[in-house]
């Protein structure tokens, strides 16, 4: 998206600033023979701050030249870039090429879009698009060209235009990552992911919690390596003068429930119905420590809301093989704490980014079934 603004702005509406574009043209009508336009042969160009708001760079690919009456551009948006609302003449083609962006019609909700994904703009359609807030999106923008003209710029879009259309926020965007590296014990990345989880928001205990939870689905082992990688990282902190927040302590849990009685209750309001049949007849044992333990003494703590704890629990399990069951079953329970499937898909895209497209599309294949179980 970045490139197809970038072009389009500076080849249609700053073309005296492009005067090796206007030698390419000259070139290229007048030779009949294909003509070849070296990559980093055409300077890029910075996105103009009347026209996007954050980052943006603009690679030109190629002028208006008749009969092919468009122009190319790629187009390049860092997180939380975009453009303003504008609408094309002669109506434009996008071709993501990577990353992960949106794209909103005027009156319209707004769309993910990603690597791979062709979009056609009708001639006066108003919208915008851009980058995610966490990652980077490219495409190829094919702008057509009506009486010399292929853009028209209207007003920015407010970040309150832009935030209303975030599936996930960043605060959450980051547990999903936090879990998903301490389930695959990758360290390096886990250390990136808890500093930018930090800076985003999450209080010390909130990081505590999610590392503590962990060790429910990927065990001990990696939920104590998460716990230590987290210590490193409040130590670097803290000697560079960071203040993060602590947050708040869990409260005590109720003293006239057992931890059973408050797990049955709480894993109850999670599934929508009393857990039967299956390994609670087979396994009595593990029933009454699922109920006891996790959903007593961990889902029981008050410090990570429910939403968070599921966003974490997929996560995890979408970096873990052979659990899809489970895996499904908590995407289910999901949905029954308000998380929407925007926000399922935003949770899939962050993963595809930040840990792998192998374990999205996994996960992606798991959503689809529970949806398509949804509709019927």
């Amino acid at each position: 998206m970045k490139k197809i603004v970038t072009m389009i702005l500076s080849i249609s509406l700053l073309v005296s600033a492009t005067l090796y574009a206007g030698h390419v043209l000259a070139a290229e009508e007048s030779n009949p023979s294909q003509t070849i336009t070296r990559s980093g042969s055409q300077a890029t160009v910075k996105g103009s701050a009347e026209y996007f708001t954050g980052n943006v760079r603009i690679d030109p690919l190629f002028p208006v030249n008749d009969p092919a009456n468009y122009t190319g551009a790629y187009v390049t948006f860092e997180p939380g870039a975009r453009s303003a609302w504008h609408t094309h003449p002669a109506g434009q083609r996008l071709i993501v090429t990577e990353g992960v962006g949106l794209l909103q019609e005027w009156g319209g909700p707004a769309q993910e879009i990603r690597a791979g994904d062709v979009i056609w703009c009708p001639p006066g359609v108003k919208h915008w698009h851009g980058a995610s807030p966490a990652t980077e999106m490219t495409h190829i923008a094919l702008t057509g060209v009506l009486d010399g003209q292929n853009v028209e710029w209207l007003e920015k879009v407010s970040d309150e235009q832009y935030d209303l259309n975030q599936p996930l926020t960043a605060r959450q965007e980051n547990i999903v990552t936090i879990a998903a590296f301490t389930a695959a014990g990758d360290l390096p990345k886990l250390e990136h992911a808890l500093n930018e989880g930090l800076d985003a928001g999450l209080t010390v205990n909130e990081i505590k919690e999610i590392l503590v939870q962990m060790y429910a689905y990927a065990g001990f082992p990696r939920a104590l390596n998460g716990i230590n990688t987290f210590m490193a990282v409040m130590e670097e902190r803290e000697e560079k003068g960071i203040k993060d927040e602590t947050g708040k302590e869990a409260s005590p849990l109720p003293a006239d429930k057992s931890s059973v009685e408050l797990g049955t209750e709480i894993q109850t309001e999670l599934i929508g119905a009393p857990a039967a049949g299956g390994y609670i007849t087979f396994a009595p044992a593990i029933d009454e420590f699922l109920k006891g333990h996790l959903f007593g003494d961990i889902f029981g703590r008050d410090n990570l809301d429910f939403q968070s704890r599921e966003l974490a629990t997929i996560a995890a399990l979408a970096n873990m093989s052979g659990v899809n069951s489970q895996l499904e079953s908590h995407f289910k329970i999901g949905f029954n704490t308000g998380l929407t499937e925007a926000q399922m898909k935003r949770l899939i895209s962050v993963l595809e980014v930040e840990v792998g497209k192998k374990e999205a599309d996994n996960a992606h294949k798991v959503l689809d079934k529970v949806l398509s179980n949804k509709a019927d």
